[in-house]
Parts: C-alpha cells; structure tokens; sequence
C-alpha cells in the first residue's frame, strides 16, 4: 500500500481508540530509593508498562517498547514478538536486565532498566544485537510510546519538540509534562492518534516511516521515533517527567549529560545500603535461596512508599485485569490501604527497618480523622476513593503503634491522640463492621475482630501510665468481644465437613444500620459478591479466623480453632505444583473467568498465595514446621520474583489465555501484601513465633487457663443489645455527657444517673440487675423520646 510522507501536520483519526491499560502481571517495578527522583516504573512481557510521577499512584503511561523492521518485510514488537527473560545484575537492587530475543532467534535487544538516582528521569540502556548475518545493516529500530497522562488515556497531548538542537518527543495534559529523548539522534519523530495516525500503524502498512506528524491534540495520543543506533554500541533513551514543558526537557537533558554507568553505580548503592540484612536474620538456614526473594521483596515493600508523602505505602503498581480497564476506572491498586499498608509496615520492621514503619504511623495519624475512623482506601495524600468503613483498618494504626512501641521505634512520636482516637471510634461502633477484609460483606467478622480486641488491648496498655481508669475501661471492652467472639461467629451446625459442625464462619452477615437486629450464625444468610449467589452463613468459611492467632487472641490448639482448619482445608485447599494453596473462601467470584477471559464483575475466585504465608504463621504457632509453606508461598513467584494476588487453579491450563496452573493469572502483581507476608514469615520462623503477636493479647486470652468471661453486656447506639443474662452489668456507652433515665420491674419509679467519662471521647453508664429484673426500659435525658429495652434472660450462654 502506497502512503504519502506526511511533515509538518496534524495527526488525523481524533481522538484515537478508546484507551486501556495493560495487563497487571508485572515481572518488576523499580525506582530511586532517594526521594530526590520521584518516578517508578513496572515491567512486563520484556517492556516498560506504567510510569509513575509525581506520587506512586499517579500512572503516566501505559506502556513503552522497541519496534523492529527490516523495512520490507517484517515488523516486530517487543511485546509480542519477542522471547523475554528478567534478570537482576545486582542482587539487592532493583536494577533490570531485559534480554528480548527474536522468536526465531536472528537477533535481540539488551536493555537495563532504573531511574535517575537523583532525578525524576527513567533511563534505559539497549543495545541490538544481530545474530543472523543476513540482517547486518539492515535492521531499523523505533521507540514507541504511549502516555496516559495523569492517569488518563484520553485528553492527552502530544508534540515533536526540538531542544538543544535535538528532537524530542512531549506529551501533556493539564499542568503534567512528559518528554522523551535518547543520547544518539531522533532521525524521525512522529505523533498520532492511537489506532489511526500511531506510529505502530504507519510502520505495519510498508514497514517505513512515512508520517512525521508534529501535533496531536485531545485524544488518546502515542509518540514514535526512530533511532539512529549502532549494531555495537548501546545507547540510553530517557524519559523525563515534570510540572511544566521546560523542566521535563531540562531534566531529561541533565540526566542524559551523566554517563549511564555512573548513574547505574549510584543507584546500585542506595538500593544496597537501603536492603541490608538489619536484624541479623539467618537467611541462609531459613530460605532456599540465601535470602535473595527476601531482600527483594524489601525492596518491593520499600519502593511502593510515596516520597512527597512519606510513610503511604499503595497496594500495588498494578491494575488487575487492565487491559480490559480504561479512564472510567482510576484506582486499579495504586492506592492506600490501611491494612495492606500496616502488613507492609509490619514486615519491614521484622526484618529491622525501622524509619519507614515510623513514616508510615505518621501518615496514618495524619489521615485519621478527628473521629478516629479510616478511609476504606484513599490516594497518597489522604483523600478518601471508596467510601466503605472497616473496623480492622481502624484498629491498624494502633496495631502499628503498638509494634513499634515493643520494638522502641517510636522515635519521639507520640502514639496517643491516634490511639485514642481510634479506640474511642471501635468502642462506640463495633463490633460489626461495615465490610469485612475482602471489603464485600458487613458483620461479625472472626478476623476483623481478632484486630480490634488486640487493638483494645494495646490501647489500654498505652493508657496505664496516663489513666489507669480508663486502662481497664479499654480491656472491659476487650473482654466483652472476646466473651462474645464465638457466639457472634460460630456455627454450632455446620454442614461441610460431616465430622465437624461447630466452626468459625467468614462472617455472620448483619446490618449496621439496624443495631437492635442480631441472628445467630446457625440462622443467617450470606449474599456473596461478584456473582457468588446466597448462602447460609454457616457453610460459608475462610481462614480469616486464623488472625485469632497471629495477633495471640487464640490459642494455636484451641478444639476450634484446629476444627475449623479441618473445614477449611476440605473446601478451600488446593494442591499446586508448587505445593498447599488456599482460595479466600467458597463461592467466590473475585478472579479469572473459568474460560480464562478476565474477571468483569463475575469470576471464579483464584488461590492467594498470601494464605499460605498466613497458613505458615499459624504452623509455626502451633509448634510444627512451616518451611513447606514458605516453599509454596516463594514458588509462586514469576521469573521476575514477583508475587500474585491470584494464580490460576483450575486443573486444566488455558495456554490461549496464558493461564497455567499454579501461575499468575489476571489479578494484581505484585502484591505488597504477599510479599509482606514473605517476609513476615522468615522473619516469624527467626523469632519462633508470629512476629505480629501481641505479648498483652496472648498472655490474656490464648495463655489464660480458662475461658476469660465479661461481667458487663455492652451497649451503644450502634450496636443495642436487646438482652442481657441474670448477674451481669449493662454497660451503655455514648460519645457525649448525658443522663440515662431508666426503670425495672422491680421499681416503678424512675432512675436518673449521669454519665461519667470511660475513656477519651467515650461516657459510660453502669446499670446492675436485681435478681428479679425481667426487663430494663431507658432513655437519653437529651432526647427522651426514644426508649430503650433490653429483655433479662436467665440462664448460661453457650459454651464452645
């Protein structure tokens, strides 16, 4: 097909196709570790995908590789035309070496992937080298770029710009600038439109370059250039970000002026300095392969931290299934969750770093909003994404705290406002939550609150030096969750496993807004999402229970405890090639489609390599060896030594998908949650026992001889019990001074009692019962229009 040579235009085909991101299977991400260079960028199938500037949930790009023709017939990609292999040419460091070998193996491209040490550049040294002779001199190469400026695919624009007597290539939306340029000459640049004028497309119609567009304004844009390269040198093309035209050009120019070598020295060595060995953990004796998946994931937790806001650490630099994603979803994963994030924090304070779980605290605190609760997730600097409320990410901060109090790292940070502030949020609105840890389901959560009485706990030992009423206010509430744990989430009639019918469920489904409802595990039912369909609870389970555990609120042998391992294990275990995996629970919809296509809603939920780290958490506790699932949790890492959210289960592989058993299929990789799990189980294994268990919590509960009862029954106006048995005392809480108006049976006249100040932010009420009390019948002074009841029943709660 003929074209005519275009210079000087704009490009046509506005606004391009719809944009999309790309696949979230990453085989490495990468940045400075000084704060001075704000950009990061992932990898995968052999290419740069995501760059990501000013702050690590800002994605920039969606992806950039080498085009290859030998201008008449053939046209490759690096993508997809390309046999890849990762490697790391200093281990401890997040250096790359991509080595892209053609299919038939005539020739390859060589290239090492970092950023700037000191500057917002990404670098990427290549060189091409041939193979078959035939093509000596006839090989072109082009650099071809996609921006996603801020995030977004369309409204993007782009240039040629010259500079300093080169071409460069500039793309832009709003007040964010990109510029690309390389240390041998732009013979050709062009810009396009992507699907019409791109560059891709002009090269796949003749294998030449004959559009040369200057301009392509408002649309989902792409920028092209053709190198000017010899077949036995390398050469570095850059891409350099900034807030304004002249300072990305500026930036690029600065870095492109330092040898390449030079800045791989520098950049080497703060990685190194940043990932050494802290806490003298044997890793020789504890992992099979000295150690290197463990300083790499280091590595992996530590370059997810922001560097304009310190101590926020995002989930991922991945978008699950992004390739199916466009502008309409902005989060993906690159986003703060608190929960992630403190497993983050956790694991890198096990393994002896002690400032980023500091900045992290700071950060947390600093988000924490003036009533003590937490965004579901948020952006970098705070600002809430979705809107769901969580009682395990409330009580993190103060988890958190906690840790670092035992390990004295708090520096001079002082822990209490937050805590308090979170304590005073738990007490007055648990202990259900509005969603579980899978963020789907609102309840009586087994591993929401194993959080929240360990963080009561901690909360009140904090308090002992400042208040010691309000210390054992703080452990009353405690052991008022802890009484009540496995009535709330215990079915006494299971169904599946025929041997055992009393276990924890996944959660016992209720209504935060209607706080006077309650139905026993036995009696409720479970919408689950993605298309999971309805189920009674009771024959609904995943290993959240096993956070019991870790945090000490359970003993590791407790007949429960060990009974629902039983179950889990039946219906949610899996045997992979690389050994034991787990799903999250059963009817999960949260994951690849059975046919291999992705997940748009509806799926089929994948096995989570980070359950079989919890899996060894719990092993260790019980006092049996958990290397197998160190093992099985390591080998579910990919060529790059990243680890899945998800890998594929299914016994049949779906090569047409690349989907293969027991590897990553469409879900976030890497996950920092994962990797910190790795980590937190070498270091567990180092310790003898979860490194996250609490002293305070597991000498209460887990150590204690017998049960530990709660003489008070607990009420609020977010959760108002309706009865309370014989010789126990109603406690009612509220977050405001106010007079409790109440009678009995036993009394007709009314009783007026003022409340007094339990805890920071919290008043309370005790109401004894005589032994002939049926019933109690109160109101708020401040609003007496609205009665209370709360039936007194006779008789023992059930024992488990």
């Amino acid at each position: 097909m003929q074209k005519s040579e275009n210079t000087n235009a704009s490009a046509f085909g506005h606004p391009g196709m719809d944009p999309r991101w790309t696949a979230s299977t990453k085989e490495g991400i990468g940045t400075a570790y000084h704060s001075a260079s704000r950009i990061w960028f992932t990898l995968s199938h052999g290419i740069i995908n995501e760059i990501y500037y000013p702050t690590v949930d800002t994605p920039n790009t969606r992806d950039l590789q080498f085009l290859v023709t030998d201008g008449e017939s053939f046209l490759h990609e690096e993508r997809k035309d390309f046999k890849s292999q990762v490697e790391y040419p200093v281990t401890g460091a997040l250096l790359y070496r991509l080595t892209n070998t053609e299919k038939d193996g005539r020739y390859r491209i060589i290239k090492e992937v970092m950023t700037d040490p000191h500057a917002s550049v990404l670098l990427m040294n290549a060189k091409l080298e041939i193979i078959d002779a035939d093509l000596k001199g006839k090989l072109k190469l082009y650099v071809l770029l996609a921006p996603h400026v801020e995030g977004k695919g369309y409204d993007n624009n782009a240039e040629v710009f010259e500079c300093g007597g080169r071409l460069l290539l500039h793309a832009y939306r709003e007040t964010l600038h990109l510029m690309m340029g390389a240390n041998v000459p732009f013979e050709k640049c062009s810009v396009g439109f992507v699907g019409a004028s791109d560059g891709w497309q002009d090269l796949n119609q003749n294998f030449q370059m004959d559009w040369q567009f200057t301009e392509a304004l408002g649309g989902n844009v792409a920028l092209i250039a053709q190198l000017n390269v010899s077949e036995k040198k390398d050469f570095t093309v850059a891409v350099a970000m900034g807030a304004g035209k002249a300072s990305a050009a500026s930036a690029l120019a600065q870095s492109l002026a330092l040898p390449f070598g030079k800045q791989r020295t520098n950049y080497v060595e703060q990685w190194k300095r940043a990932s050494s060995n802290r806490s003298a953990i044997d890793l020789k004796k504890l992992t099979p392969d000295d150690g290197q998946l463990f300083h790499l994931s280091q590595n992996v937790l530590m370059a997810h931290e922001d560097k304009i806001f310190p101590g926020a650490m995002i989930a991922s630099m991945s978008i699950p299934w992004g390739e199916v994603k466009g502008d309409d979803d902005l989060g993906g994963y690159h986003l703060v969750w608190a929960r992630d994030m403190m497993n983050s924090a956790m694991a890198l304070l096990a393994s002896g770093h002690r400032e980023t779980p500091l900045r992290t605290l700071v950060w947390l605190s600093c988000v924490q909003d003036a009533k003590g609760c937490m965004p579901q997730n948020s952006w970098i600097n705070g600002e809430a994404y979705w809107s769901g409320r969580q009682l395990d990410e409330v009580a993190t901060p103060v988890l958190l705290a906690w840790a670092l109090h035992e390990n004295k790292a708090l520096q001079d940070f002082d822990p209490w406002p937050l805590v308090a502030r979170a304590a005073r949020f738990l007490m007055l609105n648990g202990p259900v939550t509005h969603q579980d840890r899978w963020e789907e389901n609102a309840g009586y959560s087994p591993s929401t609150l194993a959080a929240v009485i360990s963080a009561m706990v901690c909360a009140s030992e904090f308090a002992k030096a400042r208040d010691k009423a309000a210390a054992q206010q703080y452990l009353d509430y405690a052991d008022w969750l802890s009484a009540n744990l496995e009535k709330w989430t215990v079915t006494t009639s299971g169904e599946l496993l025929a041997e055992v019918s009393h276990h924890y469920v996944r959660i016992n489904p209720a209504n935060p807004d209607k706080p006077s409802t309650y139905q026993s595990p036995d009696d409720s039912w479970i919408d689950i999402k993605n298309g999971g369909g309805r189920h009674p609870a009771k024959n609904v389970v995943d290993g959240g229970f096993l956070e019991l555990v870790r945090y000490g609120v359970r003993a590791a042998n407790d007949t429960l405890i060990r009974n629902t391992v039983k179950v889990i294990d039946a219906k949610l275990k899996v045997e992979l090639p690389q050994g034991p995996g787990w799903k999250r629970y059963n009817h999960d919809g949260y994951g690849q489609k059975i046919d291999g296509s992705p997940f748009d809603g509806t799926g089929q939920g994948g096995t989570w390599p980070l359950l079989t780290g919890e899996r060894g958490h719990y092993e260790l506790a019980l006092g049996n060896d958990p290397k197998p699932f160190l093992m099985s949790l390591q080998s579910s890492a990919n060529a790059g030594g990243m680890l899945p959210e998800q890998v594929w289960s299914e016994e049949f592989d779906l090569p047409e998908f690349r989907m293969y058993r027991g590897q990553p299929n469409g879900s976030a990789m890497p996950l920092c949650w994962a990797h910190a799990e790795y980590v937190s189980l070498v270091c567990s294994m180092q310790k003898g026992h979860p490194f996250a268990r609490i002293g305070p919590v597991y000498k209460r509960y887990a150590q204690a001889d017998t049960k530990r009862d709660s003489q008070y029954e607990m009420w609020t106006l977010g959760h108002q019990v309706t009865e309370i048995s014989y010789g126990k005392t109603l406690r009612i809480l509220t977050d405001k001074e106010d007079s409790i108006i109440y009678e009995t049976e036993t009394d007709d006249s009314r009783t007026v009692i003022n409340t007094l100040l339990a805890v920071p932010g919290v008043y309370y009420v005790d109401i004894p019962l005589a032994d002939s009390c049926e019933q109690i019948v109160f109101c708020f002074q401040s609003n007496q229009g609205q009665e209370f009841r709360v039936h007194v029943k006779s008789g023992k709660t059930s024992e488990y």
